[in-house]
């Protein structure tokens, strides 16, 4: 079975399987309960207490030299406690950062830019990557290069794309649909 070693002549335990290893996993073995049923109590959601037993552990493990050997479930308690706090204090800070967006966003407006509803409609029947490629360069002012950078791809890549898009949507300009909907709009 993966990850199980069986007895032989000769074998020794490989060093992940020291002393501090096996004191780790007993440790582990007999607290995880617990710790979970403490941070579960304390917290809203269940995969917060799971991060909050994790890193518990996480500590033990890194220190599991300085774990007092009579009083090492009382020991992880208070490291989870104190990691409790610290996830609590980033859950504040969070919200705080949040709401401190949210009041300074308020006043916030996207400003499109005005188009005749026919190439809008045109835009509009583009698929999303064109409609963000051309929007990066017509709207946010990108150049070729910067559109490389925020893609995530070759200048020349970039380059194609563009040049795709753009022949995309000139043929959406030039459908038939489009083109008799503006000489009807013009009559």
């Amino acid at each position: 079975m993966y990850g199980r070693h069986t007895a032989s002549a000769g074998w020794e335990p490989p060093l992940a399987r020291a002393p501090s290893a096996a004191r780790f996993e007993a440790l582990y073995r007999a607290c995880y309960q617990d710790l979970l049923g403490y941070a579960l109590r304390r917290v809203e959601r269940p995969e917060a207490a799971a991060d909050v037993v994790a890193d518990t552990f996480l500590v033990a493990w890194r220190r599991i030299d300085e774990i007092p050997d009579e009083q090492a479930r009382p020991w992880l308690f208070g490291v989870a406690r104190n990691v409790l706090a610290n996830h609590q204090r980033a859950d504040r800070r969070r919200a705080d950062l949040g709401a401190r967006l949210r009041r300074e966003l308020a006043d916030a407006t996207a400003i499109e830019p005005a188009v005749p509803p026919e190439i809008a409609h045109a835009f509009r029947g583009l698929p999303e990557g064109d409609q963000e490629v051309l929007r990066l360069v017509a709207w946010e002012g990108l150049t070729a290069e910067d559109l490389a950078v925020t893609l995530g791809c070759s200048v020349n890549a970039a380059r194609i794309r563009l040049h795709r898009a753009r022949r995309r949507f000139a043929e959406a300009l030039r459908s038939p649909s489009l083109t008799s909907r503006s000489r009807s709009h013009r009559d």
